[in-house]
């Protein structure tokens, strides 16, 4: 069985040799970026398990990063390091789907369990996707955008595309509202009433070209929520 690989992105030379030097005491597998953009590039092309992401980073901000990798590997676990006193930053970036955050100055021990207790819940999620099939159509994850039977093409916001992706990497059961609000939009469902869901799926049907009258692609389970209703998408 292959080692789980943690991609650490910190630009603080001594916080990232002590962490991986941790982690591969551990016995994880390492790899290591001290920007951005090389962490961004790391986290989207190698084949990592976790990131480990630092928010304050020269070149491109740790949570510009978590976006973009929300965007193109929606399952990949991500925990933040974040500063002492930096709430909102946490609260934004669990908002962007980050699975955990550790505040600084932290504990090795402290890291590793939160390591370990997020990669115990990661194989629990579906694999990523790259397309999704549709009827007349194909969505390009990579491209965020719907490639139509027709020719034309109709971008996706990043929301849309990771409500679909949600919803196709779960395709033939239905997801309650609450767990769209906890997964994709990473708020707790018991703190907040929205409706913005519902209005996602307009939009998004919209996009689809899902007739809203008698939808094939993302369809109403009364009293529970949506579910995907093609074929499971391509890995």
């Amino acid at each position: 069985m292959n080692k789980p690989c943690v991609l650490v992105v910190e630009d603080d030379v001594p916080i990232r040799r002590g962490i991986v030097d941790a982690l591969r005491f551990e016995g994880y597998d390492c790899l290591e970026a001290d920007n951005g953009d090389d962490g961004l590039t790391l986290a989207v092309r190698a084949n990592c398990d976790l990131v480990l992401l630092d928010l304050v980073l020269p070149r491109r901000q740790g949570l510009d990063v978590l976006a973009q990798v929300r965007r193109d590997r929606p399952t990949l676990p991500v925990i933040i390091l974040t500063a002492r006193g930096g709430e909102d930053d946490r609260v934004q970036g669990l908002r962007l789907g980050a699975d955990d955050y550790v505040v600084k100055p932290f504990s090795v021990r402290e890291l590793l369990a939160r390591v370990a207790a997020v990669l115990r819940r990661s194989p629990e999620r579906p694999a990523d996707i790259a397309t999704i099939a549709i009827p007349n159509g194909t969505v390009d994850v990579a491209r965020c955008e719907i490639r139509h039977a027709d020719g034309e093409r109709t971008a996706l916001s990043e929301r849309e595309l990771a409500l679909l992706c949600y919803l196709a990497r779960n395709a033939g059961r239905a997801i309650s509202r609450q767990e769209l609000l906890a997964h994709v939009w990473g708020l707790n469902p018991d703190a907040i009433q929205t409706r913005t869901i519902d209005m996602h799926i307009v939009r998004l049907r919209e996009k689809l070209r899902d007739d809203p009258a008698d939808p094939a692609i993302v369809l109403t389970v009364r009293g529970k929520g949506y579910m995907f209703g093609c074929a499971r998408s391509s890995p």
